[in-house]
């Protein structure tokens, strides 16, 4: 698929474009650039000056500690703009890695703001990505530091299970999610053997299941009600198929 209807299409989730917000949009000029896995795609406090779409894989924003640990904030997957923000701001207060190869499309920052002037309605757009992305974090403080542990992680799986159908990736309720479990604890806060009971109790509850990088939802009306899951924080148009 071509950067330009990934961007078109990630945007008319939440925000009406126009034809001629389409037409500027068709108009940048994007570069590819393949990551290998683990390979960092921005460091914290880089000053970046291009944004990027994922065309393919799968990345991943995180907190880099002072011990080398990391702290992982979000998972991104294709059709996914995870450094829109970064339009605003001068430096990056974290990094952007892949997780597992991908490839992805960059477009300069002086182009966005050029296109931006010109057409306030794409501006809108992509500053309500921006906005959607804080109201993601918003809610993942809330569930690292308020739900159970099984809760937590149900939560985690149905945010990107939703994202996921709304981008066309699910298929038979299944999802290739290529987060290992030592990365599926940093971002969450759970040691690696607090996320094996974690997934055990959630296998057993018959709602879900997640093994080799393959999340499988047996009930999603269940892992909903484990995971206190309200997808209302994601701001999208209508619910994903």
């Amino acid at each position: 698929m071509d950067a330009d209807r990934i961007v078109t299409e990630k945007l008319r989730e939440h925000s009406k474009l126009t034809g001629e917000d389409i037409a500027e949009i068709r108009h940048f000029s994007f570069a590819l650039r393949e990551l290998a896995d683990q390979e960092d795609l921005i460091r914290q406090g880089d000053e970046p000056d291009r944004s990027v779409v994922v065309i393919s894989g799968w990345v991943a924003r995180y907190h880099l500690l002072s011990g080398g640990q990391r702290q992982y904030l979000s998972f991104h997957m294709p059709g996914d703009w995870p450094d829109a923000q970064a339009i605003f701001l001068d430096r990056m207060d974290h990094a952007v890695c892949a997780i597992g190869p991908a490839v992805v499309a960059s477009v300069a920052h002086k182009e966005l703001t050029r296109a931006i002037g010109r057409r306030p309605t794409l501006g809108f757009a992509i500053w309500r990505e921006t906005l959607i992305d804080a109201s993601i974090f918003r809610e993942a403080i809330t569930n690292n530091s308020a739900r159970s542990k099984p809760a937590r992680m149900a939560h985690m799986f149905c945010e990107l299970f939703y994202r996921a159908r709304a981008l066309g990736h699910v298929r038979d309720d299944q999802l290739q999610l290529p987060v290992s479990l030592v990365q599926l604890g940093e971002a969450l806060g759970m040691a690696i053997a607090t996320v094996n009971r974690t997934l055990v109790e959630l296998r057993a509850s018959r709602a879900v299941d997640f093994r080799s990088g393959m999340l499988t939802v047996h009930d999603w009306t269940r892992l909903c009600a484990i995971g206190e899951f309200d997808p209302g924080y994601l701001h999208l148009k209508k619910q994903p198929r």
